[in-house]
Parts: structure tokens; sequence; C-alpha cells
């Protein structure tokens, strides 16, 4: 028995490497200590795999060489590649078997070393020229390394020697390995020599445009997708490239109509066409189109979304529910593990949140799973507990969550605190936050939402410590520094203390509304109008906030503009009646709209 090993070939050992050395490969591999064992019981394949392919030299497994492989394959695992890489590169050069150097570039290639996979492929091609494994191996790294002038010869060969009903399959497959290159002109341009003999090809078009596209030659892509529709009119990948190389919405618009006219059954068109349409906010229209499709096919997941997320944006709650239920119940039909409820869920939790019919919309949040939309789900389902009347099953709820990590566990210490807030418990409220404050001293989100409580209690002290404690451990929070300087300028104190504060808010983030509403309202205060008058002008225009329109509303009232100011309130009032800011600035200034 001690020379049963002796006798074993390379075959043997490779029909045992498949699943034991090659690491790289996803399939469960063998115990390493079972390796001597499993060569010495399939010495009997090796005739087997000779038969299989007779170009595989005869190899005779010697002592030192089953040593010298197991040693390598033992150091690989180890995490020693070099050893492995090096070996097994010295053994293929010395028993010219290609497996031994196609394992050498798997090895190279887990570890992401291109050049040593490269030389690698290169011998293992040499050893089995016809290996046409070999060969994609090396067509990869060639485009991968920018050799494209090595990867040109055997692409040509390859087009010219397949099947002419699957050269046009071929060349889409070629186009793809180019866009792995770094060089996109180069590949670009290696792809158009590739396709020349083969005009009448559509896939040749459809191939170039691609690959103009993605180099933003735009005006390329475009003729090329139109010659593709010249060959094929019905094919629609080359008129959804045609409509994305236009630059102006209205000609995207009038060619996707112009193609859905020639062609009123191309799906994948009209789903663009009712896309571009919600992007240019002719949602009617999109709609229309929404309805076609569903009409062809009613049970389509993708439209019924379409036509929910639609609703939910036009505010039309009814269509939103309808759709989105509908979606729901076909996703619960036909499970489709790419597509996520939770929107729907959310949304129609909003829905039925908003009519105040409490128990469906808590129904829809208990259906979203653990994942992560989970701990949002419960900490909403535990504001509207509180907002029926039932503060202690909502505080309950949260108090059994078993939130992950720092991050989740502010969360819900903030969502307790505003709960007792909004049932005027206030200084449980602060109690919760300060004991926060503890757990976590130097998280800036708690520390914010702490200080936005105390100036709800009235406790500016401790609103103006806690947001210093914020600037001094994030000095780039813009919301802290605007926070403080808009809570000065609101109660008319330090005003030039709080424009500094402010105009640092407004360094940090210049395009922020509210950080501009804050810059107005201190201009305000400092009596310089017309300043205050641009700033508030400008926010409102970025983001039309009922109490930026209330601030802007005042000082134009100030200025002596009160028909402006009463349309600003007019309008601020439709969108919140009962906002506070609103209804304290009419009292004071005695305004009935």
């Amino acid at each position: 028995m001690k020379n049963a090993l002796v006798i074993v070939t390379l075959s043997a050992f490779f029909s045992v490497s498949t699943a034991q050395a090659r690491i790289v490969s996803p399939l469960n591999l063998a115990q390493q200590d079972a390796a001597p064992a499993a060569i010495a019981d399939n010495a009997d394949k090796s005739d087997a795999d000779k038969k299989k392919d007779p170009s595989l030299p005869d190899v005779e497994l010697t002592e030192d060489l089953m040593y010298k492989l197991l040693r390598a394959e033992f150091a690989y695992q180890r995490g020693d590649w070099q050893l492995a890489f090096v070996t097994m590169m010295t053994s293929a050069q010395q028993t010219r078997d290609p497996r031994l150097a196609h394992r050498a570039a798997e090895i190279a290639l887990s570890v992401k070393k291109a050049n040593e996979a490269l030389a690698a492929v290169k011998l293992w091609r040499e050893l089995a020229p016809n290996s046409d494994e070999a060969d994609q191996f090396y067509l990869g790294l060639s485009v991968l390394g920018d050799d494209l002038a090595a990867a040109k010869p055997l692409l040509v060969e390859r087009l010219q020697e397949v099947r002419p009903q699957q050269r046009g399959l071929m060349i889409l497959q070629i186009q793809r390995l180019l866009s792995s290159s770094k060089d996109k002109q180069g590949a670009f341009s290696l792809l158009e020599e590739l396709v020349k003999p083969y005009p009448d090809l559509v896939e040749s078009h459809i191939a170039l445009a691609h690959s103009a596209y993605a180099n933003k030659e735009l005006t390329i892509a475009r003729l090329e997708a139109q010659q593709a529709l010249k060959l094929k009119p019905d094919l629609e990948i080359a008129a959804l490239m045609v409509a994305q190389t236009m630059t102006e919405r209205a000609d995207t618009l009038e060619f996707l109509a112009s193609y859905l006219k020639d062609h009123p059954k191309a799906r994948d068109i009209r789903i663009a066409y009712a896309k571009v349409l919600i992007d240019d906010k002719q949602y009617d229209q999109a709609r229309k189109q929404f309805g076609i499709l569903l009409e062809e096919k009613p049970n389509d997941l993708t439209i019924l979304y379409a036509m929910g997320i639609l609703g939910a944006q036009l505010n039309d709650r009814a269509m939103a529910e309808k759709y989105l239920t509908a979606y729901l119940a076909e996703l619960d039909k036909n499970p489709d593990e790419t597509r996520d409820p939770v929107q729907a869920q959310l949304i129609l939790a909003q829905i039925a949140e908003d009519r105040k019919d409490y128990q469906a919309a808590l129904k829809w949040l208990a259906q979203i799973d653990p994942g992560p939309a989970y701990l949002e789900a419960q900490i909403h389902s535990a504001q509207i507990m509180a907002a029926s009347g039932d503060l202690d099953g909502a505080r309950n709820l949260l108090a059994h969550l078993t939130p992950e990590g720092q991050r989740e566990q502010v969360q819900v210490i903030a969502a307790d605190a505003q709960l007792l807030s909004r049932a005027d418990r206030m200084p449980e409220a602060l109690n919760v936050m300060a004991a926060g404050e503890k757990r976590f001293p130097e998280d800036t989100g708690l520390l914010y939402d702490y200080a936005m409580l105390a100036e709800k209690a009235d406790r500016l002290d401790l609103m103006e410590n806690l947001l210093r404690k914020v600037i001094k451990l994030a000095p780039q929070n813009q919301h802290a520094y605007n926070a403080l300087g808009y809570s000065l300028a609101d109660r008319n104190v330090r005003l030039q203390e709080a424009y500094t504060l402010i105009e640092k808010a407004l360094q940090l983030a210049p395009e922020d509304p509210f950080i501009m509403d804050s810059m107005g309202w201190v201009e305000f205060r400092l009596g310089r109008l017309q300043e205050a008058e641009d700033y508030l002008r400008r926010a409102y225009a970025l983001r039309p906030d009922v109490e930026i329109g209330v601030h802007l509303g005042e000082v134009l009232w100030v200025k002596g503009d009160k028909d402006s100011a009463q349309q600003f309130w007019r309008d601020a009032s439709r969108k919140d009646p009962q906002n506070d800011v609103l209804k304290s600035t009419l009292t004071r200034l005695r305004v009935d709209l």
C-alpha cells in the first residue's frame, strides 16, 4: 500500500480537485484531510478522463508532484496565494498539463491579480490551444487590461466561425465584453471594425448604439438606432434608444407618440411614454397610457404599482388606494422576490390614517416584515395608537422593540418622547430625552431633538446649551447654527449673534430654504426690510412652506403691501388653517382674513 499513491495519474487528482482544489468555486468543498484518500479512491477514473479529453497529457502523479499540489492548495486556503500560484505555474510548465495553468489563473483571479492571471491564461492557451474556456478567460483579461489589440484577432475569428443565425447574439455579447474596457473610445473603434462586415444585421447597429450612448456620443447612438429601426421597424429596443438620445423632452414625447401611432402594441414604448409624461407633469395623459396598458394586462404588477404611485403623487387617494391594494393582492397571489411591497404598504397606511381609519392603517403597518422599514413601521404604529387614544399601548409597543445599534435606539427614545410631548406630558418627555442623553451623550441627532423639545417646553436655557454642544461636537452641522440663530431672532434678542449663527448655517447649506427663511427673519428683526423680503421670496420659491409664507406676509405687511401680505396668509390658511405661527401672527397684527 506504500506505493498506492505513486501510480495515480494527474487526471485522478483533478477528479478530486474540481471540488477540493478550486477554492474560488462557490460549490461546497470537501474537507482538506479527505484529499489523499479521495485521490486514491478516484485512481480508476484516469482512463475515463482521458477518453473525455484525449488531448490531456498522461501525467503520473508522483509523490513529489502530489506533495507540491497539496501543499499549494493548503497554502492557498491559509491565504498564501503567491506560493500556491507559483507552484501551480511551475508544475504546469513541467507537466504540460493545462489544468494546472487553469488552476493558477483561478488563484490569481480570486485575489484580483490581473497580470498574474493573464500570465497563467497565456500558458493555459499554449497548453490547450483548442480550449474555448481558455479563450474566454484570455478575452476577458485582455479587455479588462485594455489590450484590445490582443483581443481583436480572436474576436474576428469567432465572428467568422460562428453559425450565421448566432452571429447577432455574439455581436451583442462582444459589445457587453468591450463595455468593461476603460478605453471607451478604443473599444468603440474596435467594435466598429468587428461589425463592419455585417451591416445587414440589426444587432450590429444596436451594439454600436449602446456603445456610443455609453460614451455620451448621442448623435452617433441615435443614427445607429435609427438604422436598426430601418432594418426592423418594430424593434422596441431601438426605438427606446432613439428616445434616450434626445435632449429635449418635447422631442422625446413627439417621437414616442408617433411610434405608438404606428405600433400601438409596443408595450415597452408605451411604458416609457407614460414615464416621460409624468416627468413633464402631464399626469392625465400618463394615466391614460397606463390605463391602455392595464386593459391589455389587468394584472401587470409594474403598471398597477405605477398607477398607485401616480395617484399618490396627484394626491388622488382613491386612485392610489385602488391600484396599490390591487398590486399587493396580485403580489400575494404571485410572489416576486424582486418586488418590495413595503412602499405600497406605507402609502396605504398613510391614506388610512389621513381619513382617521386607524385600524386599517395599523393593519397595513402590521404586514411589514422585519427589514429596513420595520422599525419605521413600528414607530408609526405607536404614533397611530397614541393618536387614537391608546398612549399606554403605544409606549408599551416601543418598550418591547429590540432596536439594533445606537441609531435605532435613539430613534425609539425620540419617538417615545414625542408621544409624551403630543399628550402634553412635557416633564416626562424631557425626562426620557435626559435619560437618552446620559446613554448617548455625544449623539448629535438625539441632542438636537432634545433641544427642540426643550424649546417647545420653554426651557430656552437648556435648548441653547444643547445646541451649543451639538455645534462643538459637529462644527459642520448647519441645523444647529440655524436653530439657535432663529430662536434668538424669533425672540428678538441678541440679534447680531443670531445673524452670525444663521450666516454660518447659510454658508454650510446655501440652498436650504429653511435657513434662507431664518436669514430673512433676522434681517426683518434688524429692520432691513428689502433684504428680508429678498431672502424670504427666494426661500418660498424653493419651498412654499406655510411658515415661510407667514413670515413673508408679515414683512410685506410692515412694508405697506397689505394686499400681497393677505394673499400669502390666505394661501397658508388653505394649506394649514391650524398652524400656530399663522394664528399667532394674525392675532398679533389684528388681521381678519
